[in-house]
C-alpha cells in the first residue's frame, strides 16, 4: 500500500458508508479500496487483491461487496461477480448493478437466465445509465442464444438517441452495430460504428466543460467517412460541444 494513498482518495459517498467501522479500521478499508479503483483499469488481479482485503475487515459494507464483484469481474471470475453483486443487492437494497448481474449469468453460461434476471427489475425505476447498460447486457444475451433480431429489439430504447452524445452513447451505438454486423446489414453497422466514434470523441473535446450534462453532435449522414488519422483539431470539426440544460446522467 503505498504511503500516499489515504482515505480522502475514496470518494465521499464511499467513506460515508464506512462510518459504522472504527477509525483504524475504516482508514485502512478506504484505502485499500482507493487502490482497486485506481488500478482496475491497468492491473484487475492488483485491484481485486486490494477488493479482498477489504472485504476482510469489512464484509458487511456494501460498498465492499460492490468492489469485490467488480474487480471480480474484470478478472473473470463471474461465478465470484455473482455471488458478490447478489449479496451487495440483498445489503444495499439497490439495483444498481443489475447490468452486472446479468452479464455475470452470461459469463458462467447461463443467458437464460440472464434475461429472466434482468426482466425481473422495473427498468422505469432505474438510472438512464443503468438502463443502458442493462439493453447492452441484455441485448448481449440474446446473441449468446442466437437470436440478434431479439437483440435489436433490446437496444431499442428512448436513450438511444444520435444526435446528443451522452456518458453511454459510444457503448450503446456499438452495441448497435455489433448487432446490426450479425444481421449482416453491413452498411448500417458501419454507420452505427462510425456514430459510436463521433460520440466518444464529441465527450473526450468537451470533457472539461464544468456541468457537462450532454453535448450535441453533428448529423452522422454529413460525414463521409471518419480519418482515423485525423489530428484531434479535424476530429473536433464535426461536433457541438455546448451543454445543454438537461438533469446529469452519471
Amino acid at each position: 500500500m503505498p504511503d500516499e494513498i489515504t482515505p480522502r482518495d475514496l470518494h465521499p459517498s464511499a467513506r460515508n458508508e464506512l462510518k459504522t467501522l472504527s477509525k483504524e479500521n475504516a482508514e485502512w478499508v478506504a484505502r485499500h479500496l482507493a487502490m482497486a479503483a485506481r488500478l482496475i483499469d491497468d492491473d484487475p488481479e492488483a485491484a481485486h487483491r486490494h477488493a479482498l482485503s477489504a472485504s476482510r475487515r469489512a464484509g458487511r459494507i456494501a460498498i465492499v461487496r460492490e468492489t469485490l464483484a467488480i474487480t471480480a469481474y474484470a478478472t473473470g471470475d463471474f461465478a465470484l461477480a455473482l455471488r458478490e453483486l447478489r449479496t451487495y443487492r440483498r445489503i444495499s437494497g439497490r439495483d444498481d448493478q443489475i447490468a452486472l448481474m446479468v452479464d455475470s449469468e452470461r459469463g458462467v453460461g447461463r443467458p437464460d437466465r440472464a434475461l429472466e434476471l434482468g426482466r425481473s427489475v422495473d427498468r422505469t425505476a432505474l438510472a438512464a445509465s443503468v438502463r443502458v447498460e442493462l439493453a447492452i447486457a441484455m441485448s448481449g444475451a440474446r446473441l449468446d442464444l442466437g437470436e440478434p433480431e431479439r437483440a435489436l429489439l433490446e437496444l431499442d430504447i428512448p436513450e438511444l438517441d444520435p444526435s446528443r452524445a451522452f456518458e453511454w452513447s459510444p457503448a450503446l451505438f456499438a452495441a448497435r452495430a455489433t448487432v446490426l454486423d450479425e444481421l449482416g446489414r453491413s452498411d448500417e453497422a458501419a454507420d452505427w460504428a462510425r456514430r459510436a466514434v463521433v460520440a466518444a470523441d464529441a465527450l473526450d473535446a468537451a470533457s472539461g466543460v464544468d456541468d457537462l450534462e450532454t453535448i450535441e453532435i453533428d448529423e452522422i449522414d454529413e460525414i463521409d467517412e471518419i480519418d482515423e488519422t485525423a489530428d484531434d483539431e479535424g476530429n473536433g470539426e464535426s461536433i457541438d460541444a455546448d451543454a445543454a440544460d438537461g438533469q446529469a446522467h452519471g
